[in-house]
């Protein structure tokens, strides 16, 4: 399929040199920045007319509270903290990857913003860069229009507000969606390059991780079969070299607590004082069991309408590095002890799950009723965000 991408002006495509490339790119960008950020103002716009009334400071919703404590506190005093809990149990800052505290710290050295703006400023920038990249990745794909909607739906998710927060949702999403694109365009240096930055990120990398292996492994055997056993290793050079560079960010990060904390496995026991393992979804099913019947009944459903775009994406018959991402999200997302609450934006870098809604968006007649779609769904995901941040509880 045609990039859609390099469809430049001749400025910037060839002679014009990286610069205006990069111009051009932007340019091409444009209008899905300016739908991310509108959906993303109007849910900023809720929330503060809402915590207006209410009495609170919006600022302090969205970079005071909960895990972006964490990143700060170890944005101004390195790891080391750990907080113990009434029945003894502890949380140790070892449970946090350490990029985003780093970029906190980078700015607010250089910056007026004290810890807290730096950590609200990086996830607005990184969701700018994220909606960029999720735009690039829908526009290779289908065109455009349907990068445009994609960026747009992304901004509208459910749990969107988590991206206006100090969180690294925002900052995952970017590089993994980057990372997906340069797999598209087959730069699997650069895409294992940005792999090492979300391995530092979050954990959840292992399903980047996951899509670069398992689309390099495709290949090999696809090339295998079609007869080309000579020098296949070294035709592949690059793109073996971008799925080993891929894991290392994590595995830096998982090295780095086993030797702070004197134990090889430390990292899995810092994650279990967190209540975090894999459990293969018993603790899902469990946390189903205990409620009320209409609200399991309502979880189910959604449950229900998750398998089902899940479908709607293998019958799309997205790229494989796309798909593995999806779904390994949404796979590794699920079948936690953690927090239950937190799972819906755990999914949020799982954003080749909107591209059959984006698609299908997209192919309305008029750009009128796609608008009037999705700030319906901006407008809903603006209030339950409000009404979340609002509440007492975590995201």
């Amino acid at each position: 399929m045609p990039d859609q991408l390099t469809r430049l002006p001749p400025a910037a495509s060839g002679t014009g040199g990286p610069r205006h490339r990069a111009a051009a790119l932007f340019t091409a960008a444009a209008p899905a920045l300016a739908a991310y950020a509108a959906v993303r103002a109007l849910g900023l716009l809720v929330l503060q007319l809402s915590a207006s009334a209410a009495g609170k400071d919006a600022l302090h919703l969205l970079g005071g509270r909960w895990d972006s404590v964490w990143y700060q506190r170890i944005a101004e005093n390195g790891y080391g903290y750990t907080v113990t809990l009434p029945d003894g149990g502890t949380h140790p800052d070892l449970a946090f990857f350490p990029l985003l505290p780093a970029l906190e710290r980078g700015l607010a050295t250089v910056t007026p913003f004290g810890v807290q703006g730096a950590g609200i400023a990086v996830a607005w920038l990184a969701g700018l860069l994220a909606a960029w990249g999720i735009f690039a990745v829908g526009a290779r794909l289908h065109g455009p229009r349907t990068g445009i909607v994609l960026a747009a739906l992304w901004g509208a998710y459910p749990t969107a507000f988590v991206q206006s927060m100090a969180y690294t949702e925002t900052l995952f999403t970017a590089l993994a969606a980057w990372s997906l694109y340069a797999v598209l365009r087959d730069r699997w240096i650069v895409a294992g390059a940005l792999c090492v930055l979300a391995g530092l990120t979050r954990p959840s990398a292992a399903a980047l991780v996951a899509a670069l292996a398992v689309t390099a492994a495709a290949a090999l055997v696809r090339e295998w079969r079609a007869g080309g056993r000579r020098g296949l290793l070294r035709r592949n050079a690059r793109m073996l070299l971008g799925v080993c560079l891929a894991p290392l960010g994590w595995l830096a990060y998982v090295v780095f607590v086993a030797v702070r904390q004197g134990g090889p496995f430390a990292y899995f026991d810092v994650q279990a004082q967190w209540g975090n393992s894999i459990d293969g979804g018993r603790a899902l099913a469990a946390f189903i069991a205990g409620l009320p019947l209409p609200a399991a009944l309502g979880l189910c459903a959604a449950l229900g309408l998750l398998g089902w775009l899940v479908f709607l994406c293998v019958r799309q018959r997205q790229p494989l590095p796309v798909l593995v991402h999806g779904i390994a999200i949404v796979v590794v997302s699920l079948i936690g002890s953690g927090y239950f609450g937190s799972r819906p934006r755990l999914m949020m870098p799982a954003f080749p799950l909107l591209l059959p809604p984006a698609v299908a968006l997209a192919r309305l007649r008029t750009t009128v009723r796609t608008g009037a779609v999705v700030w319906a769904l901006a407008l809903g995901s603006a209030a339950y965000g409000a009404w979340t941040l609002l509440g007492p509880g975590p995201p």
